[in-house]
């Protein structure tokens, strides 16, 4: 069952325990080896690719999920994201970190998607961009069914609260980064997570309170 704790901010507080702090530690460690395989990669680096793109891989695809709604799309979103990534190291400098600037173009890649697929007549509807996440956690893991819960409760959020949720929560991006990349100012990133936390906490509250009709029954 999810626990109140997955809900929980990731991001440092002067009031944060030393396992946050540990663990925003070790992201952000993992953060600077990523960028710095980045700026290798772009000097001609071929391993220094192959761990760019293995150390990213999962949050390009769980990013893609999420925006684009379509399970059957997300791996050709992932990999046009690096395609477009590994023609434009050039032009990344290690201002911002590797990943918030890969998860930049990913947002570019399925914007052009969405665009290219508005221009063409749908068959179907759009299936819930809950199935594509899904699809692309990790199985096997401790708290993997917590992860899914979670997920079940983000669908009824706002899309703005949810991104927000997503990329600060989820995958681990600094406010910062997040409303850079959302095209806003960090407040407003921090007023969407304390908003979508709120909500998840509602939600989750709501079900886990027990079934009347069951209770009675079980009398």
């Amino acid at each position: 069952m999810i626990t109140p704790a997955l809900l929980a901010p990731r991001e440092n507080t002067e009031n944060t325990d030393n396992a946050e702090k540990t663990g925003a530690s070790e992201r952000a460690a993992a953060d600077d080896s990523i960028t710095a395989w980045a700026l290798a990669a772009r000097g001609g680096d071929r391993d220094a690719v192959e761990h760019f793109v293995r150390a990213l891989h999962r949050d390009v695809q769980r990013y893609v999920a999420h925006l684009c709604g379509d399970p059957q799309a997300v791996d050709d979103l992932a990999q046009d994201t690096f395609l477009r990534a590994l023609g434009s190291l050039h032009r990344f400098e290690g201002r911002s970190s590797a990943r918030a600037w890969l998860l930049s173009i990913a947002r570019r890649a399925v914007i052009d998607s969405h665009r290219h697929a508005a221009a063409r007549p749908r068959l179907s509807d759009v299936p819930d961009w809950q199935l594509a996440v899904e699809r692309a956690q990790p199985h096997g893991l401790p708290g993997f069914d917590d992860g899914i819960a979670l997920l079940d409760l983000l669908a009824a959020l706002p899309d703005e609260r949810r991104e927000a949720f997503v990329l600060t929560q989820m995958l681990g991006l600094p406010y910062a980064e997040a409303a850079e990349l959302s095209d806003c100012p960090v407040g407003t990133v921090r007023s969407r997570v304390a908003r979508a936390r709120a909500s998840l906490m509602d939600l989750l509250a709501e079900a886990e309170e027990p079934d009347p009709a069951v209770a009675l029954a079980a009398a």
